[in-house]
């Protein structure tokens, strides 16, 4: 069985209730009870203003957690190879978009079209972060955080460098949503090293199983979980947040999960510890 191994050297993470990293990690750990609230995804101050205009929910989730992680990991955003996963684009503009070619008026700006392809996020994300490294863009229905997180090692593992992963998805209004329920916003950000830094969380060693996923303890964030297919990753962030070693299998494919074994670092030797 093949292992791809990395190193987490930095987390972002918006959700319902949870603002950032640094409330997550007190939400899973237990310092803070979780209070339900919608997710709040702030303007991304790094567009210019025209671009900032023009953006989408689903675009400032995936540069809010982006940007997060790459600040925690203290890499610079402008070098780091990046991978955008998503179950599906930006709901709100599918629908507009499908009620305007409904209508008697079916005319449809260049902006509300351009940000309604699955790859919007990653141009918004060059311009903003000024990234010149490559990214990848895929989509794997509710197994996207799984197969994001695969395309991310791979690119550790083979090329010898630095990936960031930025995992999100956003509701759809009614009727998609009837058919495709995806419960408020949710995005998870993840930056991956070959190597351990003085700051690495974990190290976290990847295979393909067919074991159960892991469910959570809190029946509210099992309900996070289950209704975002981006909040998949909550039981890893919750190792990553505990400071444990262990085991968690996240979804991925109806009959093939993702076992990941979370090894501790030690902050101050750069080393693991079990």
């Amino acid at each position: 069985m093949t292992v791809l191994s990395a190193y987490v050297d930095g987390v972002g993470v918006i959700g319902p209730g949870l603002a950032n990293w640094s409330q997550t990690v007190d939400v899973l750990t237990g310092a803070a009870a979780y209070v339900h609230a919608p997710a709040v995804v702030a303007p991304p101050a790094a567009l210019p203003a025209a671009e900032r205009r023009r953006t989408s929910r689903p675009v400032k989730l995936a540069l809010a957690v982006g940007t997060e992680a790459a600040l925690a990991a203290a890499r610079d955003a402008t070098t780091l190879c990046a991978v955008f996963a998503a179950s599906g684009g930006d709901g709100e503009n599918c629908h507009a978009i499908c009620d305007m070619l409904a209508g008697e008026d079916r005319y449809i700006s260049p902006t509300r079209f351009h940000n309604s392809v699955h790859n919007a996020p990653a141009g918004y994300w060059s311009i903003a972060a000024k990234a010149m490294a490559a990214s990848n863009v895929l989509c794997a229905h509710d197994g996207s955080f799984a197969a994001g997180l695969l395309e991310s090692l791979c690119q550790v593992v083979v090329d010898a460098h630095d990936s960031l992963l930025i995992a999100s998805d956003t509701e759809y209004p009614r009727p998609l949503s009837d058919v495709r329920p995806v419960h408020d916003a949710f995005g998870v950000a993840l930056v991956l090293a070959p190597r351990a830094h003085a700051g690495s969380l974990a190290r976290i060693d990847v295979q393909l199983t067919d074991a159960p996923a892991t469910i959570l303890a809190s029946a509210a964030l099992e309900t996070i979980r289950l209704g975002n297919p981006a909040a998949r990753a909550l039981p890893l962030l919750d190792m990553l947040a505990s400071r444990r070693a262990g085991t968690v299998v996240l979804d991925y494919l109806d009959d093939l999960r993702l076992r990941v074994d979370v090894t501790h670092i030690d902050a101050r030797l750069g080393s693991a510890q079990t």
